[in-house]
């Protein structure tokens, strides 16, 4: 298991970041991928890579995440705390206009394109590694990355035309 684990923590961490956009819920999610993993072992029937396998498991645990998530609220006091303590948002918005913008093109793509272009942009996997974890080819990884990136240049072209 310590082998197991040496050999795809990084792959499944940074899967999990490419989901979760947090590094600490990324690490926390992987420690339990692991253990759900060393629980389950003996129903890992060899039909795909184990990082492949593993990556199903931290799949599962960020959709369980989610769900928790959403049934907590947050109450509103908490909220306005974490807004006071950014500052002047507005400036922080300005600055980062363009990353926004970028990051809002990129949530209208489909959910399939939408996983290919995080898994290879913040989780700097291969395509090899993306067409694994999807369970297809490394060319079509290679392909639906490449349409993303076109829509998305599309959609800046249309952006940089309505700023102007």
């Amino acid at each position: 298991m310590e082998k197991l684990y040496e050999e795809n923590v990084k792959a499944v961490y940074k899967y999990l970041f490419c989901l979760t956009h947090n590094a600490d819920l990324a690490e926390e999610l992987t420690q339990e991928t692991f253990c759900q993993a060393m629980k389950g072992l003996h129903q890992f029937r060899g039909e795909c890579k184990i990082s492949v396998w593993l990556c199903q498991i931290a799949k599962r645990l960020w959709y369980r995440e989610l769900g928790r998530q959403k049934a907590e609220s947050v109450p509103i006091s908490e909220v306005e705390e974490t807004i006071s303590s950014f500052g002047n948002i507005e400036n922080e918005y300005l600055l980062n206009v363009e990353k926004v913008e970028a990051f809002r093109m990129l949530h209208k793509l489909d959910a399939v394109t939408r996983e290919v272009m995080y898994l290879r942009l913040t989780g700097e996997l291969s395509f090899a590694e993306i067409g694994d974890i999807m369970e297809k080819t490394e060319n079509w990884a290679r392909v639906t990355f490449y349409r993303g990136k076109q829509k998305l240049m599309k959609g800046r072209e249309e952006w940089n035309r309505e700023t102007k």
